[in-house]
């Protein structure tokens, strides 16, 4: 939004400074984005009047003008051509300077003497017009300077506004914001109706009464659009940046810079029969304003006759039945579209005009009629005319309903940090046009006006609060907190001790989306119907994910298109399992590793890592809490993981995880060609330990006995070792398995497990015929249970 600072100030004049206007409004969420002067710098230019002109004698082109400042003529030579006589322009006198440096000094051209210059827009940097002279208004006072006269010691301000402030793309608003701001009272115009001089109407019709409410319609016939528009209206239009055309273009125009109403004249001569609001037919045909054909589809509301349409509503008008030259009769046009039925339409046809761009942010549903009496006075000034009576249709159904707001003082201080008085907070939003009334102690009940549809909750109002305050007086205060020692869990291993552990293993710490690819969720899961999102960032990112590991193998695969082989990452996060009416969101722990087990080095070897290598490190996580014991790991299977490298994780029975090697099949869709390995475990199951218990030390020496057992190439070293340890007794210390041997003389059905026994008594020294007694049970029911005997 761009507008003059003369133009704001005719309606609220806050005794401060430009610049502290400026930096008052920015502080206030209207950040400014420029602010430029109206015209270049000049002096020594007044209203000149060309008393008489005739030709050049040695150039066709150039005449010799007789130009009078109001108290003397002077000879000029120009070569506009619009110069002639009885016109008014701007008069650059001898010793005048203009932008550039550019000072006037007597001169002669093509032999003949000229004493001055008549100035066109583009030499006052006005605009960029320099076809011509600048032509000033036949009432303008010969010899008074032109910078006096046109006001032009004055800035055009951009401001730049967030989506949701509608409401000051207007200098109505905008004035509403600086007088809260400053406690300045706003001048408005007095804007009364117009009263109807004939009956002539056209009948309304508006089918798509929930994209359009509210629409108003006028007939003004008999207008002389031959009448030029005002100067003071077409400075003020220039100031924001909008090019005069014609009287009824403009009034429109400077309506909409005014109050924030667009609205558009029709040429009331090209209306068959009448208005009807309607959704365009699919594949229908307008030519707009600027020339462009555009094909318009079924969800665009357009503005019709009984024929065909004529304007793509809120959005711009068609070039058939725009105003021109010949126009004589105007209907004038004036409604509230509904800001989600407009979103994006004028972008779907490349097009983005003031009035899209208004009704896209919200335009005040109250404001239609106010802003088409104002148009109507305007236009009667200016070209004249019989305006009849307003025909307004409207669906209250379908208008924006405004609840009020409850307003709490206690919930003020607790958001902005001060206690604020009662009196100030009643004026300051006062002054926004809220109606505040007292509802209790330290309660206000806030009615909320029509242009501020951005306001519904209690914290907009707390904001209003905060911005007219303002932020910089705000105080300032640091966060409190308890801060006394926080009990510690002993029997949990906490998330921050997971971490730790895995990276002092080698490992880094990921974080992954959500949301992944459904073709990964299918890769990973397959038959599992995903949780799919209402609303996606994109087609790749639409499925929320059951496992960790999706986005897990996406960063490796990203690692390692870069030449990064050597690859160990973890993530904590939620898995989401079932659909929205039965979701689990449970935190996992997840983890894969792939390349070199140990670092580049001259002392290192280059082995791959393997599947022991991934559940060495989930042993050391499953150890953390104490209770490595209680958890088990048994043959399993996954779709993801490799069929004979796939361990489940049980904890006394239930499932807590998996550990193995990534699928070949899934590597080779994967493109991942080096052995992968992939763990993913319940979190809480990790974090779950046991107490720590005391053991007093005993004093006496420890018993081992090796044993090195022949079983069955099938049979689980878990099962044995649990066989083991229920036959060892209470005082058995220590159960290790430490070597396993297939072979050279053994039978290739079978294989060696030597295994360490340690017993040791609390208040004695055991004997060897209690150990040996001890052994000889174990031998037996190993034998029994699993053909287990002793290796020679």
């Amino acid at each position: 939004m761009k507008f003059s600072e003369q133009w704001l100030r005719s309606w609220v004049n806050p005794q401060v400074s430009s610049e502290e206007l400026v930096a008052r409004l920015s502080m206030a969420g209207l950040e400014v984005d420029s602010v430029t002067p109206v015209a270049g710098a000049f002096s020594g230019v007044v209203v000149g009047e060309v008393i008489s002109t005739e030709l050049h004698p040695d150039a066709d082109k150039l005449r010799v003008c007789q130009v009078s400042n109001g108290a003397e003529t002077f000879q000029v030579v120009c070569g506009a051509p619009n110069v002639r006589p009885g016109l008014k322009i701007p008069f650059a006198m001898l010793g005048a300077e203009l932008p550039g440096d550019f000072k006037i000094k007597k001169a002669k051209l093509r032999g003949v003497e000229s004493n001055g210059m008549l100035c066109s827009a583009a030499e006052l940097k006005l605009s960029e017009d320099h076809d011509g002279l600048m032509e000033l208004a036949a009432d303008a006072p010969v010899g008074k300077c032109v910078r006096e006269y046109l006001s032009l010691n004055d800035v055009s301000i951009e401001v730049d506004l967030t989506p949701n402030r509608g409401d000051c793309l207007s200098l109505a608003g905008l004035a509403r914001e600086v007088g809260a701001l400053y406690g300045a009272p706003v001048t408005r115009p007095d804007i009364a109706a117009v009263p109807a001089q004939h009956d002539d109407v056209r009948p309304v019709e508006v089918l798509a009464s929930k994209a359009c409410p509210r629409y108003l319609g006028r007939v003004v016939r008999n207008v002389d659009l031959s009448q030029p528009t005002p100067l003071w209206m077409v400075e003020r239009l220039r100031r924001a940046d909008i090019r005069s055309i014609d009287a009824a273009v403009d009034v429109t125009n400077y309506v909409m810079l005014e109050l924030g109403q667009p609205m558009h004249a029709f040429d009331l001569a090209e209306i068959h029969g009448g208005i009807r609001v309607r959704m365009a037919e699919e594949g229908e045909k307008l030519v707009l304003l600027d020339g462009q054909e555009a094909t318009l589809r079924a969800d665009t509301l357009v503005i019709a006759d009984h024929t065909r349409a004529l304007a793509i509503a809120g959005v711009m008008g068609g070039e058939h039945s725009g105003v021109s030259a010949k126009t004589r009769d105007l209907f004038l046009e004036s409604a509230f579209f509904d800001t989600i039925a407009l979103a994006g339409k004028a972008r779907s046809y490349g097009l983005h005009t003031d009035s899209s761009h208004r009704f896209e942010r919200g335009v005040d549903f109250k404001l239609a009629r106010e802003a088409m009496e104002r148009a109507t006075a305007l236009l009667l000034d200016i070209v004249g005319g019989e305006p009849g009576p307003v025909i307004e249709t409207v669906s209250e159904a379908d208008l924006p309903v405004i609840q009020p707001i409850t307003l709490r003082v206690e919930r003020i201080s607790q958001m902005l940090g001060l206690q604020m008085r009662a009196a100030d907070i009643e004026q300051l939003l006062s002054g926004l046009g809220l109606g505040v009334t007292p509802h209790g102690d330290g309660q206000w009940q806030v009615a909320v006006p029509s242009h501020r549809f951005d306001i519904s909750l209690e914290v907009d109002l707390i904001e209003e609060l905060g911005r007219l305050y303002g932020y910089n007086r705000l105080p300032v205060r640091y966060p409190q907190a308890r801060l006394a020692p926080q009990s510690r869990a002993e029997a949990r291993a906490d998330l921050s001790a997971i971490r730790r552990l895995l990276v002092a293993r080698g490992y880094q710490e990921a974080i992954t989306y959500s949301f992944i690819d459904p073709r990964m969720f299918e890769l990973f899961s397959p038959g599992v119907k995903p949780l799919q999102l209402a609303n996606p960032i994109s087609a790749d990112m639409s499925a929320m994910r059951n496992s960790l590991w999706p986005g897990l193998i996406k960063a490796v695969q990203h690692n390692l298109n870069r030449q990064q082989t050597r690859i160990r990452l973890f993530e904590s996060g939620l898995r989401f399992v079932g659909q929205l009416d039965g979701l689990k969101q449970e935190p996992m722990l997840a983890g894969v590793v792939t390349g070199n087990r140990l670092l580049e080095g001259w002392a290192n070897g280059k082995d791959a890592v393997d599947f022991y290598d991934a559940k060495a490190d989930v042993e050391a996580l499953l150890g953390l809490g104490g209770a490595a014991s209680a958890f088990s790991f048994v043959p399993g299977e996954h779709p993801a993981l490799h069929p004979g490298q796939t361990a489940r994780i049980e904890r006394e029975g239930r499932l807590v995880g998996y550990v193995g090697a990534l699928h070949p099949e899934l590597a080779r869709t994967l493109d991942i060609t080096q052995p992968t390995f992939l763990f993913e475990l319940l979190l809480a199951e990790v974090e779950e330990g046991r107490m720590p218990k005391f053991s007093e030390l005993s004093r006496f020496p420890e018993v081992r006995r090796d044993l090195a057992l022949l079983v069955d190439r099938a049979a689980p070293a878990e099962a044995i070792l649990a066989c083991m340890r229920e036959a060892a007794g209470e005082h058995l210390t220590d159960l290790r398995l430490f070597d396993v041997y297939v072979g050279k003389g053994i039978d290739p059905q079978r294989k060696s497990l030597a295994i360490g026994l340690t017993w040791q008594h609390s208040s004695r020294t055991l004997n060897d015929d209690e150990v040996n007694a001890i052994t000889t049970n174990i031998l037996t029911l190993l034998e029994q249970r699993f053909n287990a005997t002793l290796r020679n």
